[in-house]
């Protein structure tokens, strides 16, 4: 059973920094694409950060030179640190795998930039 469990998230000013881990279980992140997403209430989810299984990584435009995803092998886990929050980055971020044709999900970690 794939599992996904984010951790990280929490109440930081703007100008601040915070590092998101997505550790998984019953997949193996390191030959999946893994992704960080995030959704506000009431708007679509938007992709932040992606890493393919060969290591190409891509960035949205709004985070481009602030945040950088990485992947521990060895730990299974997934990472997203985030430097430099602007108030607009609050949101749920949600960590997702896709394996075999099917996304999997995390539940979701609130992060709060405040001004």
């Amino acid at each position: 059973q794939v599992q996904l469990v984010e951790s990280g998230g929490g109440l930081v000013q703007a100008g601040g920094s915070l590092r998101l881990s997505c550790a998984a279980s019953g997949i193996i992140l390191s030959i999946n694409f893994m992704g960080w997403y995030r959704q506000a209430p009431g708007k679509q989810r938007e992709l932040v950060a992606s890493i393919t299984s060969a290591g190409t990584i891509t960035y949205a435009d709004s985070v481009k030179g602030r945040f950088t995803i990485s992947r521990d092998n060895a730990e299974n886990t997934g990472y997203l640190q985030m430097d430099s929050l602007k108030p607009e980055d609050t949101d749920v971020y949600y960590c997702s795998t896709l394996h075999n044709g099917m996304r999997y999900w995390g539940k979701g970690t609130l992060v709060t930039v405040s001004s």
